[in-house]
Formats: structure tokens, C-alpha cells, sequence
């Protein structure tokens, strides 16, 4: 009996233990594929070097007080430091991050993990990163694109040309979206070494419970309309857009924020200055295993970012039962497909947030539609196409198509 795929799955969007929800969606396509018991992985999650933890220097304080290495969900975790200097950080990034994630490669070969692929996530530094290793190393590589990655930094000459090149060496490229994969290839990469893989949702932990029941345990009022709008408090997704629309929004509407960030202090601001503080509360990070009861709690989602590839948030809403409102943007016309899944705001705005609430609750759908609706993104179709082309990947490496290093 051959022995399960070794993968060394390597990406700087990957949860640590003081960063418990950061890249959470790379982990679970990992703990999936590793339910098929056909895979095997090691995870090499590089942070920038910062040289003093502590809450006073907020997210860099985080990457100090990173644990060098973590055992999490039973797998191996390392977190290398790499050198990430100001303003020309966007060029070495890939550079440093190969050359600090290297060492630790080899070591895993050395200790016997002797891994067939990378799989990298994100595509820009990571899988420009990642290149680098796989070419230093002798091992074929696939890199996975997430948003940004394609959405905004190919605007700029040299991580373009990097993206590009990489794209050619890559074995395969996997877009979490349709959008994101026609992007790839606009940029000039080959049709067909391109693939798209949804993320998928866990459909056994975000299951629907009874609205009332949920806002008890939470605290939360029981007649009121509840908005909740989750993710990093950071201007790119939107929250104050949420709180600039209750203004606009029938009185007994209420916003839930959950999610921490630089910006909470900026968005209290806004709700004190808009008359609406007593509408919004702010439920700080919220572990993702606690999720399902603010989605369960809330009548709708509120997704309102500038940029976002495909977001699991929405599903995850749904998967409990409750629609969403979110921007037209890249994948999530690819999620909010039916009016069952919710609605999609005519401009991003609060006045659009605002039209899109009336459109949703004229003809609100019931909560077994919506369940309904994220029953089809389950994992399993995912799972079954990183399966089957890794093998594909794999054979053709054993073929003699990867150059020696």
C-alpha cells in the first residue's frame, strides 16, 4: 500500500496561537483534505520579524509573540522570521520569505518528511516564495490565489513580472473563484494550468439554531432587526459604511461588529458623531467556533468591502440560515447567486447598503432556503479537485518534468 502524499503547505495566511482567526480559511482546506487520510502535511507559516511583543506596538506585537513552532489540530506548524523593511518591503518580501523558510524545508527532508509538493497560498509574496524554494529544492509546486493577491498588486510593474513567472513555473494555479482565475489569465498565465477550487463551508459546525434562543445566550435583544457585520476592523471591509447606513435604516435596526483592528477606535468615533452609539455594539474577535451564534442571532449579514476574493463569511452566514447583504465584487456574485442567499448592494455605499436592506426584507427568505442554498458549497468537490491534481502534479514530477536543483 503506497503511503498517504506528503505536502508542505506554506503561507504566510495561516492561524498561530496569538493570531487564532488570521488566514483560518487556509487551515480548514487543509484539515479537510487531511480528513481524506490520502494526504499528509507540515505547515511552514512565516511571520515578519518584529524584535518586542506586546500590546502597545498592536499587530507587529503579535508577529513578535508568535510561537517559533505549534502544534495545531494535530499538525506541525512553524513560523520562521523574515525581514520585511520599509518601503521596499513589496520587491524582497518574496526574497526574505524563501530565504527564511528554506532552512526549515530542508530540515523536515533531512527528518525523514521528504514531501512531494508545495502548496502555496496566496499568490503574491507567498507563491513567488514558494517558487523560489520549489526551484532550490527540486519539487514541483502549486500556488493558490486568494484576492489581493491578483485584485490589486499586479498593478504595480515587478510583482507582476514575479506573479507572471511564477504562474509559468508553477505546476498549477488555483483560484478560489472564477473571477480570480480570469484575472490570472488576463495577466497573461496559461489557461491551462488554471483551476478553480471554492473554499467550501463546514457545514457541521455553522448549523442553524433557533434566533431567539441565540440571542439570549449572547445578550442581545430579542424584538429588535439585528445587522451584523463580520471581520478585521480595518477601512477595506467596510464596517463604517454598516454604521454610516443606520441613519438610513428603519429605528429598530441594530449593528453587531464583530472583529478587532486598528480602526475600532475610529469606527466608535463615527457612530458617536452619526447619533447612533446605542445602536452598535462592538463584540470584539469572536473565535470562529463561537460564529454560528452571531449569525444564528442576526437577520442579515453585512459585507461591505472594497476587495475580497471569496469570503467565508458569507457562507458561513448562510450556512446558519441567515442572508446577506454584500458589495458586488469579484467571487461573491459566485456565492450570493439567488435571493435565497441574500442580496447584492447596488453601489457600496451606505445608501446602497440601505436599498439592498428594503430589497432583502420584501421578500425575505426563510431560513431553510438559505441553509439550502450553502448546502451546495460543501467541501467534499473541493477536497476531491486539490486530490486529484496533486496526483496529476506528482506523476508528471516523477517523470522526470521538474528540473533537478
Amino acid at each position: 500500500m503506497s503511503r498517504p502524499t506528503r505536502i508542505l503547505l506554506f503561507s504566510t495566511l495561516y492561524p498561530s496561537a496569538v493570531r487564532p482567526i488570521h488566514g483560518i480559511f487556509v487551515e480548514t482546506r487543509l484539515r479537510e483534505l487531511i480528513k481524506t487520510g490520502q494526504i499528509e502535511a507540515k505547515v511552514i507559516a512565516p511571520v515578519p520579524w518584529f524584535p518586542w511583543a506586546g500590546e502597545r506596538f498592536g499587530e507587529y506585537g503579535l508577529f513578535a509573540a508568535t510561537p517559533r513552532f505549534e502544534a495545531r489540530n494535530g499538525l506541525d506548524v512553524y513560523h520562521p522570521r523574515y525581514v520585511l523593511p520599509p518601503k521596499v518591503g513589496m520587491n524582497v518580501a518574496p526574497h526574505t520569505l524563501a530565504a527564511a523558510a528554506l532552512p526549515h524545508a530542508r530540515a523536515l527532508i533531512q527528518k525523514g518528511f521528504d514531501f512531494d509538493l508545495i502548496d502555496a497560498h496566496y499568490y503574491y509574496p507567498d507563491g513567488v516564495a514558494a517558487g523560489i524554494m520549489a526551484r532550490k529544492l527540486g519539487k514541483p509546486f502549486v500556488v493558490t490565489a486568494r484576492g489581493t493577491d491578483l485584485n490589486l498588486i499586479p498593478q504595480y510593474s515587478y510583482p507582476r513580472k514575479l506573479i507572471l513567472e511564477t504562474a509559468a513555473a508553477a505546476s498549477g494555479s488555483i483560484g478560489v473563484c472564477q473571477a480570480l482565475v480570469d484575472s490570472l489569465s488576463d495577466l497573461g498565465a496559461d489557461p491551462a494550468k488554471l483551476h478553480t477550487l471554492r473554499n467550501g463551508v463546514d457545514l457541521q459546525r455553522f448549523v442553524p439554531e433557533a434566533r431567539a434562543d441565540a440571542r439570549q445566550r449572547l445578550g442581545l435583544p430579542v424584538d429588535a432587526k439585528l445587522l451584523l457585520s463580520v471581520g478585521h476592523l480595518i477601512e477595506r471591509k467596510g464596517h463604517h459604511l454598516a454604521i454610516a447606513a443606520l441613519p438610513l435604516l428603519p429605528p429598530d435596526v441594530q449593528l453587531l461588529i464583530a472583529g478587532g483592528g486598528p480602526e475600532r477606535a475610529a469606527l466608535q468615533q463615527l457612530a458617536n458623531t452619526l447619533g447612533v452609539t446605542n445602536r452598535v455594539r462592538f463584540a470584539g474577535v469572536v473565535p470562529q467556533t463561537e460564529l454560528k451564534d452571531w449569525y444564528s442571532a442576526a437577520d442579515a449579514l453585512a459585507l461591505c468591502s472594497s476587495r475580497e476574493g471569496w469570503a467565508n463569511v458569507l457562507l458561513e452566514s448562510m450556512a446558519c440560515g441567515t442572508p446577506v447583504i454584500a458589495t458586488n465584487i469579484w467571487g461573491t456574485p459566485e456565492v450570493v447567486s439567488t435571493a435565497a442567499a441574500g442580496v447584492l448592494m447596488p453601489e457600496r455605499s451606505a445608501q446602497g447598503l440601505a436599498q439592498a436592506w428594503a430589497t432583502l426584507f420584501s421578500q425575505y427568505p426563510s431560513r431553510a432556503a438559505t441553509r439550502a442554498h450553502a448546502e451546495t458549497f460543501s467541501w467534499e468537490a473541493t477536497t476531491q479537485g486539490q486530490l486529484s491534481l496533486f496526483r496529476q502534479v506528482i506523476e508528471s514530477a516523477r517523470a522526470g518534468q521538474i528540473p533537478p536543483p
